[in-house]
């Protein structure tokens, strides 16, 4: 249910009735020739599709986050640590007010990882609440998947490679990307990222059969759906 389609006093008794509310949260930025919106397109609708037969309200996708590897690549859109940790806080705190106390964080960049350790803290102070960051495409289940169908996989890759993260008319190249360096790409900046990068697949093939990813997306959906049916506090 997505909160676009309620009203304050909708949210109010559903929050009533049921605690649980869900927040995607993604990144603007470089995925090689995919949309540079993958990021948030698949945690919110991962989140949609899993949160759907549940009937939990979510939120919108917030769209920014922490990129600033991917500075160099145009179209990418960063926020400083400062700038996010208070986000994640401010959002939270709007959530509570609204009456929910189980909050699933669904993250779609791997880069937003410090928000796992602002939401720990903001816990503290709610003892009341539970929640849960979950990387989706990361989750156990789903990580297992995408080694079944192709270990060869990482960001900007075919395990991304949707058909709502594809560009009309946009072809994919046949070849793998080779495996970057990861430990290499650690200790430089953006302008030097994007010259170890070239387009910004960090190693795999480009793209798989839709048949293949239909099959990662089951997973994936069932997974996070289970993730927000139980294991709260």
């Amino acid at each position: 249910m997505r909160i676009a389609e309620m009203n304050w006093s909708m949210v109010e008794a559903r929050a009533a009735a049921d605690d649980r509310c869900v927040l995607p949260i993604g990144s603007v930025e470089q995925h090689a020739r995919l949309s540079l919106c993958t990021d948030m397109i698949l945690a919110e609708r991962v989140a949609l599709e899993a949160a759907a037969p549940l009937g939990v309200p979510v939120f919108p996708v917030l769209p920014y986050g922490l990129a600033a590897g991917f500075a160099a690549y145009p179209g990418t859109v960063t926020l400083r640590l400062s700038t996010y940790v208070g986000l994640i806080e401010d959002l939270l705190d709007s959530l509570y007010r609204s009456g929910f106390r189980r909050i699933l964080v669904v993250n779609g960049h791997g880069g937003n990882t410090p928000a796992t350790t602002v939401i720990g803290e903001w816990l503290n102070g709610h003892a009341d609440a539970s929640v849960k960051m979950h990387d989706w495409w990361r989750a156990p289940k789903t990580w297992a998947k995408v080694q079944a169908i192709d270990p060869a996989a990482s960001h900007a890759s075919w395990m991304e490679n949707f058909p709502w993260t594809r560009l009309a008319d946009v072809a994919q190249p046949a070849d793998p990307a080779p495996r970057v360096d990861y430990a290499a790409l650690a200790r430089v900046g953006a302008p030097a990222k994007r010259a170890m990068l070239g387009e910004g697949n960090y190693d795999g093939l480009y793209q798989r059969p839709d048949a293949d990813m239909a099959a990662l997306w089951a997973v994936a959906v069932e997974e996070t759906r289970a993730e927000l049916a139980g294991g709260w506090f």
